[in-house]
């Protein structure tokens, strides 16, 4: 073989690799995954199933599913029939509390969080803290831990002093949070961070008792798919539906 044969052959072989990766590329972005199912056809549609284009969803009434494309959310709601891809608008304004969500390092904002409702005047049931890393200390279930040392529990309103117990393997904490603060470190002191340890939290506002676990982060996705990807895999439900909500909220109506 000569060596311009050759060299024309190892060109054809790149040219069909790289048309092959772009082909794969194309068909990953094309795909829409589910991240929130609820209602009678929920089985049918698990959160974490991934759809191709082509893929139908047929709901019925009360059905709700949350789709994940490129980065945004489309949310269908049942009855009807629906493609699994479709054109994704999302406002600017709004998205940026995406942004905010997904931050590294917490902003210690000095009033309230995001709202699930009415964005003017939010009840405190309504708001949810603005970062993936705030511990809202209201849900129960595992909870996703980037850096121990600087775990921050959260919550939604900032009226009175309130005291906040935790317990666990016989130990126990009080954490106290002044009037005027939404804010106040996990007494690592105290009550280290342990993964796969069951920790008790009582007073503090609470209703009844709530129980939290934690599951570490070595390294945090920077973007929503690598975010939702990992929150689903470690069972931190908590953290995913605080983000999905948010997303869910910058889709353009």
């Amino acid at each position: 073989m000569s060596f311009p044969e050759f060299r024309m052959r190892r060109l054809g072989l790149s040219a069909a690799a790289a048309i092959l990766a772009t082909t794969l590329v194309t068909a990953a972005a094309a795909q829409s995954m589910v991240v929130r199912s609820t209602g009678p056809s929920a089985a049918k549609y698990p959160t974490g199933a991934r759809l191709k284009a082509t893929d139908k969803l047929t709901l019925v009434a009360g059905d709700k599913v949350v789709l994940m494309q490129s980065g945004k959310t489309r949310t269908l709601s049942g009855p009807g029939t629906f493609g699994a891809t479709g054109t994704v608008q999302a406002s600017q304004s709004l998205g940026g509390n995406v942004t905010r969500m997904l931050a590294k390092g917490p902003t210690m904002r000095s009033r309230g969080g995001f709202s699930r409702g009415d964005p003017v005047t939010p009840s405190p049931a309504d708001l949810r803290a603005p970062n993936l890393w705030l511990l809202d200390y209201r849900d129960a279930g595992t909870f996703c831990v980037l850096d121990p040392a600087v775990l921050m529990l959260w919550r939604p309103n900032m009226e009175g002093d309130t005291a906040l117990e935790i317990e666990s393997a016989g130990k126990k904490a009080t954490v106290a949070i002044v009037d005027g603060a939404n804010f106040r470190k996990w007494p690592t002191d105290v009550l280290p961070v342990q993964y796969g340890a069951d920790y008790r939290l009582s007073g503090g506002g609470l209703a009844k008792p709530v129980t939290v676990r934690f599951a570490a982060v070595e390294n945090a996705p920077d973007t929503v798919e690598g975010s939702v990807d990992m929150l689903m895999a470690k069972g931190c439900s908590p953290q995913l539906n605080r983000l999905v909500d948010t997303m869910s909220e910058s889709e353009a109506r």
